[in-house]
């Protein structure tokens, strides 16, 4: 799904996000910020829950289950901010659509995940294996270099590779791009499915534990962070947001709670 294309989709036919509101919200103070279910917008409720109010902050968490409508809320003013996306994914979203955003700051990663259903080890894949990988440019790319970095395949030297740059495919491994949200269900169908940590850990799934291979957090530029519009980067909201995600309470909560699937930065 071509990011352009699922953003003309989106205008016409609204956002059918669900949004939980801070009590006694006004509009005109309150930051409305878009994110997945998982683990960002229980991040982002501890953050309201617990933390805003020492900045006089009232946030609005806006959830989605996809990684469009995010952004293109954020672009049409429906939403102040997001937090959802890595640098690599925004930067793709901003090329394709000229649209004015920016990244704040980067909150935690979520290391990707190869799961099976039908294999307890990475050796143990047959050959001609059915792999489903995410189909945007961005999360494609990311698993495939994942499987690169654990000897199933080997891949042309471009940047953003795609099923179409494979140099070594010595298991014959047979690819179905997917979207990113449908990959958990999809490991009925498959050998295997790279995994978005964000929705392993939505679909039950440990990505500390469960994994056939997961991605290195140090190092990492897979990191998801907050976003918003250009003309709102000094935004004090904002800013006081960024301070508060960032904070050590945040990065102990995350740890406390997500015991290795998600990792503070």
């Amino acid at each position: 799904m071509r990011i352009r294309a699922a953003l003309i989709a989106v205008a016409l036919t609204g956002l059918t996000a669900l949004s939980a509101c801070s009590s006694g919200a006004n509009a005109s103070d309150t930051l409305k910020v878009g994110v997945s279910p998982v683990p960002h917008a229980q991040i982002l409720k501890y953050v309201a829950d617990n933390l805003a109010a020492s900045k006089g902050l009232k946030i609005e968490v806006v959830e989605f289950t996809d990684y469009v409508q995010p952004n293109t809320a954020l672009v049409d003013g429906s939403l102040d901010a997001n937090y959802f996306q890595t640098v690599p994914y925004l930067e793709t979203f901003t090329n394709e659509s000229g649209a004015k955003v920016e990244w704040v700051q980067p909150v935690h990663v979520e290391p990707l995940g190869l799961y099976s259903k039908k294999v307890k080890k990475l050796d143990e894949l047959p050959n001609g294996a059915k792999i489903a990988v995410a189909n945007d440019a961005t999360n494609e790319a990311r698993g495939l270099k994942l499987l690169e970095a654990n000897g199933l395949i080997k891949l042309k030297a471009v940047d953003q590779p795609t099923v179409r740059d494979l140099a070594e495919n010595p298991r014959n491994l047979q690819f179905v791009p997917l979207e990113a949200a449908q990959l958990p269900r999809s490991l009925e169908d498959t050998d295997a499915s790279v995994i978005n940590g964000n929705y392993a850990i939505d679909a039950g799934l440990k990505p500390a534990t469960d994994s056939l291979a997961l991605e290195k957090a140090e190092g990492n530029p897979n990191a998801n962070g907050l976003v918003t519009r250009t003309e709102l980067k000094d935004d004090k909201r904002v800013r006081d947001l960024a301070e508060l995600l960032g904070s050590q309470q945040v990065k102990d909560y995350i740890k406390q709670t997500f015991s290795g699937s998600v990792i503070p930065v």
